[in-house]
């Protein structure tokens, strides 16, 4: 048989990369991108099964899922949940609305699906499910409020997932990457100039900071890694026996995993302070 996995996000970066890998293994991929156009693009470059799902729309949600499935036969041995985005901004410039928006594609629609899979998975008596979170979802950091609630909401809402499934055969995991390389900080740029209104915030030399930051073409730190070093960890997490419950990716996270840990809270503010807006 072979294993079949839906990956959202799948127009660049992680998802692309990971539904290129797990096919030329032999995987059952099913890409799910946001829009037709971007179903034409991954199919110039190999990929046999893309479908059309936004993960802001509970409708696409449906009819993506109900695409999947008549592709599959049915049945779905694993659920990648990589969509996602980053809505930059310090809280008190950000309007409710863009929050609001953060929360639908990066919680609220990630979640719509799990519970659609999960009800297929439990009557089939199997499978995976992988939630792609962040090391944003584990400390905060200046400028990045939406995101960080957004992923410190998915990591709360899938650690309880993973104890009430515990009884089943659905095993859940957790990735947390680092810096990646990846579309999102051109997307992450495009969220900043369309929703915070820079010119009338006190944070101006803050937003200086960032758009240079966003606007660089280069990797964001020396430790940015490949696609494929998650697309790693998400093999293990498909592919052992029992899969762990977290995974790291790249120095940044181990490293932030220890100092969330060991270190008191004005500590730790002051160093991510320290890592610029």
């Amino acid at each position: 048989m072979k294993f079949s996995v839906l990956i959202t996000g799948c127009s660049s970066g992680i998802g692309l990369e990971a539904a290129k890998r797990l096919q030329t293994l032999d995987y059952l991929v099913v890409a799910s991108v946001r829009t037709e156009s971007d179903v034409e693009v991954l199919k110039q470059q190999g990929i046999k099964h893309v479908v059309v799902l936004d993960l802001a729309s509970e409708e696409s949600i449906k009819s993506g899922l109900n695409s999947v499935l008549e592709i599959t036969g049915g049945t779905l041995y694993a659920l990648f949940n990589n969509g996602a985005y980053g809505q930059p901004g310090a809280v008190e410039d950000l309007p409710t609305a863009a929050l609001r928006l953060q929360f639908e594609t990066n919680l609220f629609g990630t979640h719509e699906l799990t519970t659609r899979v999960i009800k297929i998975m439990l009557q089939q008596g199997y499978g995976r499910i992988v939630q792609n979170s962040s090391v944003l979802g584990m400390v905060a950091a200046p400028f990045r409020g939406a995101y960080n609630a957004s992923k410190f909401a998915l990591e709360g809402l899938t650690d309880t997932m993973r104890m009430e499934l515990s009884d089943t055969t659905i095993q859940v995991s957790l990735i947390a990457p680092g810096p990646i390389e990846s579309q999102f900080r051109a997307n992450a740029l495009k969220a900043l100039q369309a929703n915070i209104n820079i010119a009338e915030s006190r944070h101006q030399k803050g937003y200086d900071e960032a758009i240079e930051r966003l606007s660089n073409p280069g990797p964001a730190s020396k430790h940015t890694l490949q696609a494929e070093a998650v697309v790693a960890k998400l093999r293990h997490a498909l592919e052992a026996k029992m899969a762990k419950p977290r995974y790291f990716v790249t120095t940044p996270t181990y490293v932030a995993d220890v100092l969330r840990r060991v270190l008191p809270t004005r500590l730790l503010d002051r160093i991510m302070r320290a890592q610029g807006s």
